[in-house]
C-alpha cells in the first residue's frame, strides 16, 4: 500500500472527475478506472488527462480488479462507477445489479485480496430511503429502495457493512442525497432543466417536456460534496454518513430558478408527459447531515437556487461555443 496514492473507479463521471481534482490539489498520484470502449467519453477529465493514470477495467470481471490494485497499491479506493440513472435501471433491471451490487462485492473481494490495509469508500444513495420512513431521513432510517437501481445500492451499501464487520476492513459507505452540478449527466432533471433553459432563450428549442414536476429533493453541489467523500477516508474509524443540504426542493421550483435566471416564463415553455413519471415513484427525500457536520465539520455552502443559475450559465457558454448563437438573438417566446 502506497500512503497518497489513490484509485478511482467511476473516473469519467460527475463525482470522478471533481474527486480527482480535489485529490491532484492536494499532491495525490491519481488512478483512475475506465471501461474499454469503442469511443472515449473522457470530456469531464481531459484537462486532467496528462496528470491521471487511466487502466482499463470492469465491474464486471473480477479480474480486471485485481490487477490494477495490485500493480498500483493504492492507500485509498473510491468506488463511484455504477449504472446510475433511475430510470434505465427499469429496462435493465439485471445488468443494473450487475454492474451497482454485485461489482461492490468484486471490488471489495478484490481490495481484501490484494491488500486489506487499503480504505474503501463506496457510494450509497439517497435513492435507498425511497418510500421514506421518516423525514429526514439520517443514518439509521430503514431503506425502502422503489427501483432496481434503489436495490442495487442497498445491496451495495450492506455488503460494505458486510466487509468492514467481516474482515475488519476500512470500508465506508456515504449516502450521498442527490448532487449536481454543470457536468451532471444530461439525462438527470436538473441537467435536462438546465440545458433546456439555455437553449430555449438561445432560440434553439421550444419547450421543455418533464414528468412528475411535484417531487421533492434534498439537491446540493457536488464539487463540494467530494470534499466529505476524501474526509470520510480521513477518519481515524470507519463509518457511514448521510450526505446532504438539510433543505428539500421539488422539480417545480428547479424549473422556476432556472427560467428566472434568464428572465422567462416557465409557464410558456413546460410541459408534462406522464409517461416520464417512474413506475413506482419516489415523492420526497431530505438528508439530516447532523452526523456528517459535527463529526467532520461538513456543510453545504450552495444554495439550490445559486446552483441552478451556474448549471445554466455553463449550460449558456456551451451552447453558445457549440452553435454560435448568442443571447438576444431570436428567443422563442
Amino acid at each position: 500500500m502506497r500512503s497518497g496514492v489513490a484509485l478511482i473507479s467511476g473516473i469519467t463521471g460527475q463525482d470522478g472527475s471533481y474527486l480527482a481534482e480535489l485529490l491532484l490539489e492536494k499532491g495525490y498520484e491519481v488512478h483512475g478506472l475506465v471501461r474499454r470502449s469503442s469511443t472515449e467519453a473522457f470530456e469531464r477529465i481531459d484537462h486532467l488527462r496528462d496528470r491521471l493514470h487511466l487502466h482499463q477495467a470492469d465491474l464486471l470481471d473480477q479480474s480486471s480488479l485485481v490487477n490494477p490494485l495490485r500493480l498500483v497499491r493504492p492507500a485509498e479506493v473510491y468506488n463511484l462507477a455504477a449504472q446510475s440513472f433511475v430510470p434505465t435501471s427499469w429496462h435493465q433491471p439485471s445488468l443494473t445489479g450487475e454492474f451497482t451490487a454485485i461489482g461492490v462485492t468484486r471490488m471489495l473481494d478484490a481490495l481484501r485480496l490484494v491488500d486489506p490495509e487499503m480504505r474503501f469508500y463506496q457510494a450509497s444513495s439517497s435513492e435507498m430511503y425511497g418510500k421514506a420512513r421518516e423525514t429526514p431521513q439520517n443514518e439509521s432510517t430503514p431503506f425502502y429502495p422503489r427501483s432496481p437501481y434503489a436495490v442495487a445500492k442497498v445491496y451495495g451499501h450492506w455488503i460494505t457493512v458486510n466487509y468492514r464487520e467481516s474482515y475488519g476492513l476500512f470500508a465506508v459507505s456515504g449516502i450521498l442525497f442527490n448532487h449536481e452540478s454543470p457536468r451532471r449527466g444530461r439525462e438527470f432533471v436538473t441537467r435536462k432543466i438546465s440545458e433546456a433553459v439555455a437553449r430555449i432563450k438561445l432560440g434553439l428549442q421550444g419547450e421543455l417536456v418533464l414528468g412528475n414536476l411535484d417531487a421533492k429533493r434534498d439537491w446540493g453541489y457536488a464539487k463540494e460534496y467530494v470534499e466529505v467523500i476524501w474526509q470520510m477516508l480521513q477518519t481515524p474509524e470507519a463509518s457511514d454518513y448521510v450526505i446532504g443540504t438539510g433543505v428539500q426542493h421539488s422539480v417545480r421550483q428547479c424549473v422556476e430558478y432556472a427560467f428566472e435566471h434568464v428572465d422567462l416564463d416557465p409557464e410558456d415553455f413546460v410541459r408534462v408527459d406522464p409517461a416520464l413519471i417512474r413506475p413506482a415513484e419516489v415523492e420526497t427525500l431530505l438528508a439530516d447531515p447532523t452526523k456528517a457536520r459535527e463529526e467532520l465539520g461538513w456543510s453545504a455552502r450552495t444554495s439550490f437556487r445559486e446552483l441552478m443559475h451556474i448549471m445554466v450559465d455553463a449550460d449558456l457558454e456551451a451552447q453558445e461555443r457549440q452553435t454560435g448563437r448568442r443571447r438576444g438573438q431570436g428567443d422563442l417566446r
